[in-house]
């Protein structure tokens, strides 16, 4: 399997890992910044939260590791969890995007933009 095939089986994998606070997965919430696929089949993720101080931080990341070390082909993984940048809305894939509008009945990236603006020119 080449890498291009692992890594469509790694996003996979992580569309079944959810943020408990909001119903959506964490890789189209836009946690996922970087998936590194080595040759010997190790992989490195670096991710975020939706909030530094996460309660349930700890258990997301156990659930991405064991839900990639059950991919075919994945031999090891390493997961860094990272706050740089910080995660906002504008992160969300569009499927993302339409999840959480049909859950919260608003577009999460238009309502953070407006209150960007409103901050930034009161």
């Amino acid at each position: 399997m080449d890498k291009e095939e692992l890594r469509q089986r790694i996003v996979e994998a992580l569309k079944n890992v959810y943020d408990p606070e909001i119903p959506i997965d964490v890789w189209n919430l836009g946690l996922i910044y970087e998936i590194n696929i080595k040759d010997e089949g190790v992989v490195d993720v670096k991710m975020t939260l939706t909030a530094p101080g996460c309660p349930v931080a700890n258990m997301i990341l156990y659930q991405v590791m064991d839900a990639l070390q059950n991919v075919e082909g994945v031999k090891d993984v390493n997961v860094e969890l990272v706050f740089d940048p910080p995660w906002d809305p504008t992160k969300m894939t569009e499927e993302g995007r339409e999840k959480f509008k049909q859950v919260f009945g608003y577009d999460i990236v238009e309502e953070y933009l407006r209150q960007k603006e409103v901050q930034e020119n009161p």
